[in-house]
């Protein structure tokens, strides 16, 4: 902790600046955004650090998913950095997406810009977002289920200057362009960013030459310790000792190779005082397919954004600002080779899903010590790319088929939500059917299917899309096999399904991730989303409340 304080005014006043910053960088990147996924899902990152990487905001309507990686993708570029002999100028803006060097995974492109203080390099404006298509085998970066390894997932940035001192890398530029399907979106996405990122650099460049940079600093210190202390305060008032978990994933339930099916994910969590070690060990080792989850950007933040839900959940606590001293009382290790650690150059495309069941499993190690503020099994969300040719060019579109959470104490489930880690938004049917040649037919809760319980899981969604046109579909999604499970005495969720042509003679039930394939116009893909696990023996469920749910027309 920092030895010198600020009086507690000063430091609010900066630390809402910052908070300010981040808020319109966000706004602004959404406005100025050409996709759906970064417009109407909000699958987007803003965030300042300060040199050292440390974070210092994000913002708020954005994902924990891509704003809380953004200090490890400023880590990563300055490895990369020592490694080539560079450093940062004033007028640099760096492109990144290495998901071995911090990034998240290498759809979720990082654009990072220097600050600087009279000549001093004092941190960063970050800002990450996930795009529609990066030059992989096939269009939808969400899609590419069957890459063999990394270089299979399509273009890599590593720490790349896409503005050298101000100057455009004009190069860099026109490659992206001529090897994504969907430039306009892409780039245009990527210049919204370089925008946003900007903004945030002058902003904060503003913020310091008023306040005075020891002043910035010693508030800075102060944010972050305060956060410190409160995570630490909830940590030690749980009773020491390791509780552990077990969870299962799909994986690639019609693989021939038993290794690339029910995955295990394995979490020991220790209490120790006022710290906390996660350690992955037992979790299944790597494979060749993209369920592998960079250790940093993702397992890391899976992790940490579910502690954080737990220990300071905003319904019992005051707000506690989110930076990196938020971290420093927990300790994350898992062994290298495994799922949550892989070796380069194992793919990571989908690590989506497995960091959705690391969050999950770890909310389960500890249900025993905090069994009112844990939720049952939750039902993860898909993300489903649908592409096409017209008027001689691609369309791409990526389509979040959300989830749903399981019941904790007191309450049901949510129904029809994303979960966990994630917290990004479904498009809206008047979007989807204005801008591609795709019809909503279906879109409804999926009725009676969340697990029974003193407290009902959440329903999944059911969404029905019908093709138009010739259409090539791809999916990135689990929760078909295994059941998100039930908690004291509740019952499990349901199984999502995906079935293409339901109802005719043609139906087909497809797996819960696919690589892509062809559609026929008139075709239609039905996804019923998983529903979450009951809390609680069923026989104690309030009879008005079953009774709700039956006039609600959701029983």
């Amino acid at each position: 902790m920092s030895a010198a304080r600020l009086d507690p005014v000063t430091t609010a006043v900066i630390a809402g600046g910052l908070d300010s910053i981040a808020v319109e960088m966000g706004h602004k990147l959404a406005r100025m955004s050409y996709s759906s996924i970064i417009r109407e899902s909000e699958d987007f990152g803003c965030a300042l650090c300060d040199a050292d990487a440390n974070q210092l905001c994000e913002s708020v309507q954005s994902t924990p998913l891509q704003s809380g990686p953004i200090p490890g993708y400023v880590q990563g570029i300055e490895r990369r950095f020592a490694e080539l002999g560079l450093g940062w100028r004033p007028g640099d803006v760096v492109i990144h997406n290495h998901p071995y060097y911090g990034a998240s995974h290498q759809p979720d492109v990082g654009l990072i810009v220097p600050v600087f203080h009279r000549g001093e390099l004092v941190g960063f404006s970050g800002t990450t977002a996930h795009h529609l298509d990066l030059g992989a085998l096939t269009p939808g970066t969400c899609g590419i289920v069957d890459a063999g390894d990394a270089y299979a997932e399509g273009l890599h940035f590593n720490a790349l200057k896409i503005e050298d001192e101000g100057r455009p890398n004009e190069v860099l530029w026109q490659l992206i362009r001529d090897n994504v399907r969907a430039p306009h979106l892409v780039v245009g996405d990527m210049e919204a960013q370089v925008t946003a990122a900007k903004i945030g650099a002058e902003r904060m460049a503003e913020l310091i030459a008023h306040h005075g940079l020891e002043t910035f600093r010693l508030a800075c210190a102060d944010v972050m310790d305060y956060s410190d202390r409160m995570l630490r305060r909830e940590i030690a008032r749980l009773p020491d000792g390791t509780y552990a978990a077990e969870g299962l994933l799909d994986g690639y339930p019609d693989h021939p190779d038993p290794r690339y099916r029910d995955l295990r994910i394995r979490v020991a969590v220790t209490v120790k005082g006022d710290e906390l070690t996660v350690d992955l060990a037992g979790t299944s080792e790597q494979i060749d397919l993209p369920l592998n989850m960079p250790f940093v950007g993702t397992v890391d933040l899976a992790v940490w954004v579910a502690l954080r839900s737990i220990l300071l959940d905003t319904d019992t606590h005051d707000p506690v600002p989110t930076n990196s001293g938020l971290f420093r009382a927990i300790t994350i290790t898992a062994p290298e080779g495994c799922l949550a650690n892989p070796r380069f150059p194992a793919p990571t495309i989908a690590r989506f899903s497995g960091g959705n069941l690391v969050a999950d499993t770890l909310m389960r190690a500890l249900a025993p010590i905090l069994p009112d503020a844990v939720s049952a099994g939750t039902g993860t969300l898909r993300i489903i790319s649908y592409s096409g040719l017209r008027d001689g060019g691609h369309w791409v579109y990526m389509d979040i088929h959300e989830g749903s959470y399981g019941a904790r104490r007191g309450k049901d489930g949510m129904d029809a939500v994303d979960t966990l880690y994630a917290n990004t938004r479904n498009n809206p049917i008047e979007d989807i059917e204005s801008h591609y040649p795709l019809r909503v037919t279906q879109y409804e809760l999926r009725e009676g299917s969340g697990g029974a319980g003193t407290w009902r899981g959440g329903l999944g969604s059911i969404r029905e899309i019908e093709f138009l046109e010739e259409t090539g579909f791809s999916l990135e999604g689990e929760g078909s096999v295994w059941r998100p499970p039930g908690l004291f005495g509740g019952e499990d969720g349901t199984p999502g399904r995906i079935l293409l042509n339901p109802g005719t003679d043609r139906e087909e039930e497809l797996p819960s991730k696919f690589p892509y394939r062809k559609a026929k116009a008139g075709d239609r893909v039905r996804m019923l989303g998983p529903s979450g696990g009951g809390y609680g023996p069923a026989a104690e469920r309030d009879p008005a409340a079953a009774e709700a749910d039956r006039a609600d027309g959701v029983a």
